[in-house]
């Protein structure tokens, strides 16, 4: 059974999403061979330093993000909660005993999250959808669920009971009054398993909120780079933009999916934004990189570039970036 029925578009050929213009993204079994055998493994520690504990306020007026962790975040403005790419499990796979495993809990306990009003979902892997976690929030909170085309279905498969609304590419949903989120593309893909490739959409996201806007990449490579602009163009600059750093080795294998440290830095100066947060490393080991190694480059490209007016910063699990000090009070190891 697909995952989405509708009409084909210059991304959807009526069974699966692509890219129009670009190669595939796919891999074969024998570029997954090659890498697992003959890649350079760097090998992470038991555990990855973190805070853990953090009690979140119940509201908040004007702006604040806080990282649960790999890419899991809290984003609280005028009044309303919302969870990007919830991840509470110990292990990202669809096995649970198998899989790569956490090396930091998550920096806010589920018992202790404010209300949530909203759950966004950037696309369907493990490390970003992860389907008990929902049914948890959900139970607890209610929240309205946002997703790209496809991913209801997905889902439903695991949590049948769970009002999930989704959208194409430049669809919005308004949150409040206050507060609108955009569904935006990525380079990306999607599966759950071997044989439903590209059968949902992957997307990031745009929050416009009275403190300022907020960009949510999700998972992307940077490719040709036109996405970043026409994002700019449609949606306006944002000022922060949360971007993944990790995840990106072997360049070979990884381009096409997921940015490197100096890639997402001209995200940020192609889609105007004035802030960076690199997520999307230091929690889960995906790739080959060492766990630092994301957070030493990001702060190379920052010093190579000199008088750039991008701020960056790293975020660990625990962080929490507000707009009026411009800074994260983070983590120190």
């Amino acid at each position: 059974m697909p995952y989405y029925n509708g009409p084909i578009s210059d991304h959807f050929d009526g069974k699966h999403f692509y890219h129009p213009g670009l190669p595939p993204t796919d891999k074969s079994i024998f570029d997954i061979l090659r890498w697992q055998l003959f890649g350079k493994h760097s090998k992470w520690p038991r555990s990855v330093p973190a805070r853990s504990g953090v009690k979140p306020a119940a509201s908040v007026d004007s702006l604040s993000i806080t990282h649960i962790g790999h890419s899991s975040l809290l984003i609280q403005g005028t009044g309303i909660n919302i969870l990007v790419d919830p991840v509470w499990s110990d292990r990202v796979s669809p096995f649970k005993a198998l899989g790569p495993r956490r090396r930091n809990p998550p920096a806010v306990a589920l018992p202790d999250l404010p209300r949530i009003h909203a759950v966004l979902i950037t696309h369907n892997h493990y490390d970003h959808m992860d389907t008990a976690t929902i049914a948890a929030i959900h139970a607890q909170h209610k929240p309205v669920v946002i997703s790209p085309l496809g991913n209801d279905t997905v889902i439903h498969k695991d949590a049948p009971l769970i009002p999930v609304e989704t959208g194409d590419w430049w669809q919005s949903f308004p949150l409040s009054p206050d507060l609108r989120v955009t569904i935006v593309p990525a380079y990306h893909w999607s599966a759950r398993k071997f044989a439903d490739r590209r059968q949902a959409l992957w997307c990031g996201f745009i929050l416009d909120t009275p403190s300022g806007r907020i960009y949510c990449a999700g998972d992307t490579a940077y490719r040709d780079g036109k996405i970043f602009t026409e994002i700019r163009n449609r949606c306006g600059s944002p000022l922060v933009a949360v971007l993944p750093i990790g995840a990106y080795a072997p360049r070979w294998f990884m381009d096409s999916q997921h940015t490197d440290p100096a890639e997402a830095v001209q995200i940020a100066a192609d889609i105007g934004a004035q802030h960076i947060l690199g997520v999307h490393w230091g929690t889960f080991q995906l790739t080959d990189e060492p766990w630092d190694e994301p957070l030493q480059l990001l702060e190379n490209e920052i010093g190579r570039l000199g008088n750039t007016p991008i701020r960056a910063q790293a975020m660990r699990p625990g962080d929490i970036w507000t707009p009026v000090e411009s800074v994260v009070k983070s983590t120190q190891l």
